[in-house]
């Protein structure tokens, strides 16, 4: 009688390995050879062509399995599992050993790398020292520059305060394309009217996103693209959402599921993009932001088919509070509590600039970021209550714009017109101003209740209006008029909102873990 070495049960067709001598049954012994290549007992190097039939004559017939209605088949049948256990317990127990002295052996290696590096720091702070007393002796002063190079450093960034020269000239570029064609653009026939977004009213709600544990929503974000198959331009079809679990999600409404989960920020996410450009295929790259002082950058991966990191910038040192793609599309900008904003590169993903910090006037800390449509300006708000307008060429400060009541509360959210005219930030924690940028001055403030806190501004693609999210709802404000034409206030409190399709025929908001969407009801 002979029994299989690994199930332990009689072999229908046994065969026996030349090299070890133990009997297997041959459909087992072949996978674990096609798996393994190796013997299953002595893990010796072992083929199929080292297994040999085993002849038995006569063939013995396989004893009846054992029943458990006695107690000597139920005391055989424990002995078994009892004996299977030991030597599962036993194998656990030589892989717990060999992962404990694995790890001994690499916490040996990371506390002789840290001395390493703390013994090379010392050297080189000394090696710094010592010159600086020869070149103190020898009458030889440091130049900025030199200082500079020595600094240790991030991230490369352009130290002389205006952007590389070809990447100036792209934002020119873009600028002049984008101007002339701005002034040509007219809204379609179809866009919503006012008299369509008067009646908006619920239309689905997207629910159960994010944790259940830390609810949230923080950031929204809609693609342009249209949706696949031919479907309805008017109704997008992905969207991205950032929440307070640190978690990035990428959602098919119409397969109406998360595609992607990803996940990498230590803090809660604070701002969520998508730039998405048209070549011979769609280049679709998701961009997040952070308080843990850090932005990444995602891309779809085809191998595997799914999103992963491409790159996470580290330059801040504080919670990231603005995130822009830029209308070239192959940068994006970013605004920091440290009271700088920095500029990157998606092609190459590098920081190409970082803004020095001011002292006229007197520093304050980034509290918002937005990005003027033909791409020349940045505008950041701060928790002075006043909104900094950037030319991103030089660098340079290119007017600061401080409302009547410029204290007590910071500038959390800032939206460009279309047409590049008006920018509408907070003039208070509940009321809204819109600065005419060719006067530098205020053409209009609409206050709301006391109760209502804005939570973000966005103007739709037309410029025809303008959507207030607060912690009572949404509101849509008319342009030039500022009419308020639509009050969803039993949306409650949302963080985020925007116009969506190409004719501006869906409103999006988020809550804590859900997206509501309203549209056009009956006139």
């Amino acid at each position: 009688m002979f029994f299989c070495a690994i199930s332990g049960e009689p072999p229908q067709e046994p065969v026996i390995s030349t090299k070890s001598g133990h009997v297997y049954e041959r459909r087992l012994i072949t996978k674990y050879i096609a798996e393994n290549g190796t013997d299953p007992l002595t893990g010796e190097k072992l083929e199929e062509g080292d297994l040999l039939a085993v002849k038995a004559n006569p063939k013995a017939a396989p004893p009846r399995p054992p029943t458990l209605t006695s107690i000597p088949a139920l005391l055989h049948t424990l002995q078994n599992e009892w004996d299977a256990l030991m030597l599962e317990t036993f194998a656990l127990k030589q892989q717990y050993n060999s992962t404990r002295q694995e790890l001994s052996h690499a916490l040996y290696q990371g506390d002789a790398a840290t001395r390493v590096v703390a013994r090379l720091i010392r050297e080189r702070d000394s090696a710094r020292d010592a010159l600086a007393r020869v070149q103190e002796s020898m009458g030889v002063t440091t130049t900025p520059a030199a200082e500079t190079a020595a600094s240790d450093v991030d991230m490369a960034t352009d130290e002389t305060g205006v952007l590389p020269a070809e990447i100036a000239k792209e934002i020119n570029e873009t600028q002049e394309r984008l101007s002339s064609a701005r002034r040509k653009r007219k809204a379609p026939a179809s866009y919503a009217s006012v008299a369509q977004v008067r009646t908006f009213k619920p239309k689905t709600t997207i629910s159960s996103l994010h944790s259940a544990s830390t609810p949230g929503i923080n950031s929204l974000a809609i693609s342009s693209t249209a949706p696949p198959d031919g479907g309805n331009a008017d109704e997008p079809s992905l969207f991205l959402t950032g929440g307070n679990d640190k978690i990035v999600q990428l959602y098919d409404r119409t397969a109406g599921r998360v595609l992607a989960s990803l996940k990498g920020h230590t803090k809660k996410i604070t701002h969520v993009a998508f730039c998405e450009t048209n070549g011979e295929s769609l280049n679709r790259i998701l961009l997040s932001a952070s308080a843990d002082k850090t932005a990444r950058v995602w891309s779809h991966d085809t191998a595997s088919g799914e999103y992963i990191p491409r790159h996470t910038v580290k330059l801040h040192k504080g919670e990231i509070t603005g995130l822009a793609v830029h209308p070239t599309r192959s940068l994006f900008a970013l605004a920091s509590a440290d009271k700088t904003y920095s500029i990157h590169s998606l092609s190459t993903f590098q920081s190409v600039y970082q803004s020095p910090i001011l002292t006229d006037p007197p520093p304050e800390a980034f509290t918002s970021l937005a990005a003027h449509p033909d791409g020349q300006l940045l505008a950041v708000g701060t928790t002075a209550g006043i909104v900094q307008v950037y030319d991103i060429r030089q660098g340079s400060l290119a007017a600061s714009l401080a409302g009547e009541k410029s204290s007590g509360y910071s500038i959390n959210t800032l939206s460009f017109s279309e047409n590049g005219y008006q920018l509408a930030a907070p003039s208070s924690p509940s009321s809204v101003a819109i600065w005419d940028l060719r006067k530098l001055k205020t053409s209009a403030s609409v206050p709301f209740a006391e109760s209502f806190k804005i939570n973000k501004l966005t103007y739709d693609s037309s410029a025809h209006y303008l959507a207030v999210a607060g912690s009572e709802g949404v509101k849509v404000l008319l342009h030039k008029t500022f009419e308020e034409v639509l009050s969803l206030d039993d949306a409650g409190d949302v963080m985020d909102a925007a116009f969506a399709g190409v004719n501006g025929l869906e409103l999006w908001g988020v809550g804590p873990r859900e997206v509501k969407i309203w549209g056009p009801g009956e006139n």
